[in-house]
């Protein structure tokens, strides 16, 4: 409609201006007369986007492939949001769909290169930093021997064997906190794809009851 299209500029107003939330509200407006408008849904994704609304921007994208299947942004909003979210095995399927069906735009190309770079670089880090973790370890397990020996007015790691124990142990200990690290970040970093806590749910359970 035309109030649906007035709402829309508005809105791309809002997001040239640097103004999202503002621009969000206009789009949510435009879409409950346009409920249909695929392209209302994704200018809102990149709304949500950039006010870092990743939860919301990636719903509104799934509804824009939902509504129009066979264009190419829906896909691209989708594996930005993915993006910025750092999932980008996600985003990597996202841009490779978009390809298809616009096939050796630039955009997109750019795109599919660095979550693919970006993808390598996470895989890369996962297996190379817990073995740093473990030489770090390494590194004070030796530290403690020597300063054992030098300190000490008698060594209590006298044996080889001691020694050895000690270190190995402490390289354990490096790997398995280097290691837990990173599932830490990777859980992080999976959670800002996750639906917002609804503070007022429980309040709206009281008040049914």
């Amino acid at each position: 409609s035309e109030q649906a299209q007035e709402l829309k500029d508005q809105g791309n107003r809002c997001l040239r201006e640097g103004r999202a939330m503002e621009a969000v509200f206009h789009y949510s407006r435009a879409i409950k007369l346009d409920p249909k408008n695929f392209s209302l849904f994704s200018n809102r994704s990149l709304a949500f986007l950039k006010s870092q609304q990743y939860y919301f921007a990636l719903e509104d994208a799934k509804e824009t492939i939902r509504l129009r299947p066979d264009w190419a942004k829906g896909y691209f909003r989708k594996g930005e949001v993915e993006a910025a979210a750092y999932n980008y095995a996600d985003a990597v399927k996202s841009y490779s769909l978009a390809l298809r069906l616009l096939p050796e735009d630039p955009t997109l190309m750019a795109a599919l290169e660095r979550a693919s770079r970006m993808r390598a670089h996470d895989l890369k880090a996962d297996a190379q930093i817990p073995w740093l973790g473990a030489g770090v370890g390494i590194i004070l397990g030796v530290m403690i021997v020597i300063a054992d020996h030098v300190v000490a007015d008698k060594a209590m790691l006298s044996h080889p064997v001691l020694m050895a124990l000690i270190t190995i142990t402490i390289a354990m200990v490096g790997y398995c906190v280097a290691r837990g690290y990173r599932y830490y970040m990777g859980c992080q970093q999976r959670g800002l794809l996750d639906p917002p806590i609804d503070l007022f749910a429980e309040e709206e359970q009281e008040e049914a009851d």
